[in-house]
């Protein structure tokens, strides 16, 4: 494996990066519509060489969108960029880079590149340990011993850097010596939160800080569930150690599920508010678990399976297509959800009105326990059906 060096750009010039800087500056042109045109016309710098009348025939690129990108002029701006990350010593990865993470590739809207500070390694196998910025004494050191374990078993720990949880599975890692990957909701130039900056380095020593946001971006609250797609997009699985009832490390876990990733939750006190989230997912089908081996036994053979490429990975919707099942009384027919995964699909077609439990479910799909835990927590996740006390599931329209 070729070793890979701060702050250099690795297999592009900097006039090259340049060009994908600024497209994804572009109004109007997020993730999705990067991938679209670069599907289109092989190279940033070929979409700006592109007339408008040209640009508005690609299907998802509007008439609003082509004039954005005729008429961009912030080419000082992203000269800049370029030149700036070569001075912080942080190197800029582009999705078509072999040491892009592959994981993060079979996501819907993986980001066209990343900024990153310190070393990517393309034979990482990723778990995601993520919690409460409210932690209690209990939840750090249960984080700080998985994560440890983990690093120990040569696994590459990803978190967040926030307070409380996120920091303790940093520290566990760092710990064990291991890697760890921290994923910034803020440019890299803006650490947050502040008194994190040591663990930021010794991160970045062992590890590395990555965002999808520019320098001089703040930590600003949208910023952080776009931030949490990468994080469980990279990772093979999430483990969620605290989280109450309305925790960001929620939305991870939802994600992990749509990303097709293993979920994992730690139980807590029935009496502590920060395990309302956690038992939740676990009623929903997430893995209970006690150890780092209920971790290993499942990610372990998964290592290695995602594809990797810069495109539409089978089974995930296209750039036109709704991520989410629209939120109605009744259930849509399986056929009609976009996106859904084969084993979610058939799951849903035999979840009726009638409450039917795992072990039924089981026998009638033909599918393993193991897909029919995560394929019904996928479901009920994305609002198709719901569980009963007993374990026992039905459509949305019995609930409602």
């Amino acid at each position: 494996m070729r070793p890979f060096l701060p702050g250099r750009i690795m297999e592009m010039d900097e006039e090259s990066l340049k060009y994908w800087i600024a497209l994804r500056a572009v109004e109007e042109v997020g993730c999705v519509g990067f991938r679209t045109l670069l599907k289109a016309f092989s190279t940033p710098q070929a979409v700006f060489s592109a007339p408008a009348r040209t640009l508005k025939i690609i299907p998802g690129i509007g008439a609003k969108t082509a004039d954005n990108i005729v008429s961009f002029s912030a080419w000082k701006t992203a000269e800049e960029e370029v030149v700036r990350a070569g001075k912080l010593g942080v190197s800029i990865v582009t999705c078509e880079a072999p040491l892009y993470p592959k994981n993060l590739l079979y996501t819907y809207d993986y980001p066209p590149f990343l900024y990153v500070k310190g070393a990517l390694n393309a034979e990482d196998v990723s778990v995601a340990v993520v919690g409460s910025r409210l932690a209690s004494a209990y939840g750090k050191y249960t984080t700080e011993r998985i994560s440890r374990e983990l690093a120990l078993k040569g696994i590459t720990v990803v978190s967040g850097l926030a307070r409380g949880i996120d920091a303790a599975a940093h520290r566990g890692a760092l710990a064990g010596k291991g890697r760890t990957i921290a994923v910034l909701g803020s440019g890299l130039d803006t650490i947050y939160p502040p008194e994190n900056e040591k663990l930021a380095e010794d991160i970045a020593a062992s590890g590395a800080l990555i965002t999808e946001f520019p320098f001089g971006t703040p930590p600003n609250s949208p910023n952080f569930p776009a931030r949490n797609r990468i994080i469980s997009g990279i990772s093979l699985g999430v483990v969620v150690v605290e989280a109450g009832e309305k925790s960001g490390s929620l939305i991870t876990a939802r994600l992990a599920a749509e990303q097709g990733r293993s979920v994992f939750a730690v139980p807590g006190a029935i009496e502590s508010a920060g395990s309302r989230g956690t038992h939740r997912l676990i009623r929903q089908g997430a893995k209970l678990i006690e150890n780092v081996e209920d971790i290993l036994e499942e990610i372990l053979p998964q290592a290695g399976v995602l594809p990797a490429f810069c495109g539409k990975p089978a089974g995930v919707p296209a750039p036109d297509e709704p991520r989410f099942a629209p939120e109605t009384a009744a259930t849509p027919p399986a056929a009609s959800v976009p996106g859904l995964p084969e084993p979610e699909r058939k799951l849903l077609n035999l979840i009726t009105e009638t409450p039917a439990g795992i072990d039924a479910l089981i026998a009638a799909s033909g599918l393993s326990p193991q897909q029919v835990q995560s394929g019904l927590l996928v479901l009920e996740l994305r609002g198709l059906i719901r569980q009963l006390p007993g374990k026992q599931f039905v459509t949305k329209e019995k609930t409602i």
